[in-house]
């Protein structure tokens, strides 16, 4: 089997036979030819994994024939051969698009190690963009979910905002409304693609630390610094920067993500140079920005500079229509995930779905659905699969209800606030167990902690 096919370009006989005559023996596929006419001839009929080309040939410049290449064979890793060593050629042959040089007298054992370099450069290469491209098709707009009037609306409104550049962004919404999902798709599908993308949690880490995980330190810039690290947003540069749950960001950090999206510059914790970056900007957050800059706990300045462009995702009690598709999507998602025909579901199961209130949003449903799939041995998921403390309620439905509504009505948030109480109370302030007795995560339980201004018992 060929190790790759190779062009050799060059004016004199005994080169173009010997280097022939080794890279056959070396098991490439190897064509030789002496003058521009011979090239394009060749290239018209085949595609070459490198050419070698001669800087000097007798009808065209070399550096032109290589233009012209990069044109018609842009995928080809092309080696310039110089007639001598001359950094003027190398310069030249590099600007015009070559991959190395090499300059005579060589060896065939060292063109044959740039040879080999150029096809793993070229290989990555290929690698690197064909998970571009699954990441992007992965991550289309396509791929998010929703025919509802409201997630048109999101979805129209990001698209003609990517068209105009790349503003910061600030996505709101409820968590599991898939505010990641969707600044994943901003990325994978905007033009900085081609860079990395950089998913900061504001909360993950207490502030000391998070700082040098958003801008990275040098070495002995604390005591556990051992040596220099470079921070999130240096690796965003040219990409973009996903700031998750920002209204959790401690107040110091704020002052000095504002001056780093203002002045688009950073210095590494004990550094005394700037650094600049070149990034786009998607903060997120499940939380009240406008009331926490009221309360003192956001700054007001970061808050303008991040609602350059707001996008307000919506609940799934809003978008009940898109239930049904979730459901549907999910379901093939785990089918293939568990190997199994699960069909879909029952229609009095549906009916359940579609009213529930889904406190978690998306993320909750897919949860639901992902725990039937596990417990299913039928074609079809029935309401027996699910729990009834898992499985939604369809309204009217009495003799199954948890609590019944009193007729004169209720306040829904007291109950909410009361219901929370009981759960710190019974797990001794632990949130996460709060959480679990509630079916909430432990976001959704600190959110209604500050909602409502609770009194965490001590932990126990």
């Amino acid at each position: 089997m060929s190790k790759g096919s190779v062009l050799v370009v060059d004016d004199e006989k005994l080169i173009r036979w010997s280097l022939k005559e080794f890279f056959q023996q070396e098991e490439y596929d190897v064509q030789s030819v002496q003058d521009w006419v011979s090239v394009e001839k060749a290239v018209r009929e085949k595609s070459f994994d490198v050419i070698l080309l001669d800087f000097k040939l007798p009808d065209v410049d070399g550096i032109e024939i290589l233009e012209r290449l990069r044109r018609s064979q842009a995928d080809a890793a092309v080696i310039m051969i110089t007639a001598h060593s001359n950094v003027d050629h190398a310069v030249l042959a590099i600007k015009a698009g070559a991959n190395d040089y090499i300059a005579k007298p060589f060896r065939n054992e060292d063109i044959l190690l740039r040879v080999e370099k150029a096809l793993e450069t070229r290989r990555l290469r290929r690698e690197v963009s064909q998970f571009r491209e699954e990441r992007s098709k992965e991550y289309s707009f396509d791929r998010i979910i929703g025919e509802s009037a409201p997630m048109k609306r999101v979805l129209d409104f990001v698209r003609r905002v990517m068209d105009t550049g790349e503003p910061t962004i600030l996505l709101q919404g409820e968590s599991g409304t898939g505010k990641d999902l969707l600044a994943r798709a901003i990325h994978y599908n905007g033009s900085r693609s081609s860079g990395a993308y950089v998913n900061v949690t504001c909360t993950a880490l207490p502030r000391e630390l998070m700082e040098s995980e958003l801008f990275g330190h040098e070495k002995g810039a604390f005591t556990d610094a051992k040596e220099q690290k470079q921070g999130l947003i240096e690796l965003a540069d040219g990409g973009t920067l996903f700031l998750d749950e920002i209204g959790d960001m401690d107040l110091y950090l704020q002052s000095k993500l504002l001056r780093c999206l203002e002045e688009k510059a950073y210095r590494r914790v004990g550094a005394a140079q700037e650094r600049y970056v070149n990034m786009q900007v998607i903060a997120a957050t499940n939380r009240d920005l406008k009331g926490l800059v009221e309360s003192g706990k956001f700054r007001k300045d970061l808050y303008f500079r991040l609602m350059v462009i707001p996008v307000d995702l919506p609940p799934l009690r809003d978008r009940t229509e898109d239930v049904p598709l979730l459901v549907s999507y999910f379901i093939e998602s785990f089918n293939l995930e568990f190997n199994k025909k699960v069909r879909g579901v029952t229609r009095s199961l549906m009916r359940r779905l579609v009213a529930d209130p889904w406190t978690g949003n998306v993320r909750e449903l897919r949860n639901t659905i992902e725990r039937a799939m596990i417990l299913c041995r039928e074609d079809y998921i029935g309401e027996e699969t699910l729990s009834f403390s898992d499985a939604p309620r369809s309204p009217g439905d009495e003799s199954n209800s948890l609590l019944l509504l009193p007729r004169e009505g209720i306040d829904l948030e007291e109950l909410e606030k009361d219901l929370m109480s009981q759960a710190l109370r019974q797990t001794g302030g632990n949130q996460t167990r709060a959480g679990q007795l509630l079916g909430l995560n432990r976001d959704q339980v600190r959110y209604r902690v500050e909602k409502y201004g609770l009194e965490l018992p001590p932990a126990k």
